[in-house]
């Protein structure tokens, strides 16, 4: 058994250390660089010597990142729910990298809110962050495409832990399940092109996808806006305990992000990515197993970790 332990481990450790050759040359395009996942990744990617193409949603946020990297880093703005701006940074990445194409498209851009009970919300609630987090990444992907397999390269898809089990309502779960549908059938597809698909699921991270809003001023709102025969069905004691489940993961959420950007870097370096990597501790020991135990037994356990209604059975 030991024995068979240590090739598991040196099979691993060879295949982490098998980095694609000649990174210098390679072109990788990142969405979502203004903070967070896609702003350290970038940093990383630079210090390797590897040629990025940095697109963030704000000036502020291109120009920041600009001033603070090299000359290898290069910066456009990009709006992922427009087309005409993808359409305009496709662009701009074939006049960057011609003929040798585009070794990896990181697709990182994403938001997290609103966010709650899902008939607190509306479909303009659920439109907005599945606009972003997949039917943008999903028009991003198609324009790039032609590109990454010319360099017979790889595509890094941002989903979730939230993509293998939903554990709160509103778009994000629902976009980060169809990221994972999505990733799966062009895994499947670009295999015979010589690309290689990677999906990145990260437990409780701490980043701005939450938005700069206090958390309980944004569920008030929502609880606000909601009809009095919906307010009473839930009750005030619903939404207090609820809101405090809420505030409570998000100040548990892990500071220190590295261990995401670190699995990114490895989907985009190795000769070996993997298909799925879980940073993060609860990934690995709660949502994972969350995911694969059965429905009933996942609905047991979640169903104890949020309050029951007013008007409950």
């Amino acid at each position: 058994m030991a024995a068979l332990t240590d090739l598991s481990f040196m099979y691993r450790w060879f295949k982490n250390c098998n980095l694609v050759r000649n990174l210098s040359e390679k072109y990788v395009f990142i969405t979502g660089c203004d903070s967070g996942f896609g702003n350290l990744l970038a940093r990383q990617l630079v210090d390797r010597g590897m040629r990025v193409l940095a697109a963030c949603l704000t000036e502020e946020g291109a120009q920041k990142l600009q001033q603070d990297t090299s000359y290898q880093l290069q910066t456009i703005l990009l709006d992922v729910t427009k087309t005409e701006s993808i359409k305009a940074a496709a662009q701009w990445v074939r006049d960057q990298v011609g003929e040798q194409g585009l070794w990896a498209l990181v697709n990182n851009a994403g938001v997290g809110l609103p966010s709650g009970p899902n008939e607190w919300l509306t479909k303009e609630d659920f439109v907005k962050v599945i606009n972003v987090n997949l039917v943008g990444l999903i028009d991003v992907t198609l324009h790039m495409l032609p590109m990454v397999k010319k360099a017979r390269g790889r595509v890094v898809n941002m989903s979730s832990s939230g993509g293998r089990v939903a554990v709160i309502g509103g778009g994000y779960c629902v976009s980060k399940f169809g990221v994972e549908a999505f990733s799966d059938s062009i895994r499947r597809e670009l295999h015979y092109f010589g690309v290689k698909v990677s999906i990145i699921e990260p437990g409780n991270y701490r980043t701005s996808i939450l938005g700069k809003e206090g958390l309980e001023i944004r569920m008030q709102k929502l609880w606000e806006r909601l009809p009095p025969e919906t307010r009473d069905s839930y009750g005030e004691e619903y939404f207090r305990i609820y809101t405090n489940k809420l505030k409570n993961m998000m100040q548990l959420a892990e500071p220190r992000i590295k261990d995401v950007t670190n699995s990114m870097e490895h989907a985009i370096v190795s000769r070996s990515p993997r298909v799925r990597y879980n940073p993060g501790l609860d990934a690995k020991l709660l949502y994972l197993p969350l995911a694969k135990f059965p429905t009933s037994v996942t609905d047991f356990i979640l169903s104890r970790h949020f309050p029951r209604p007013a008007d409950s059975v």
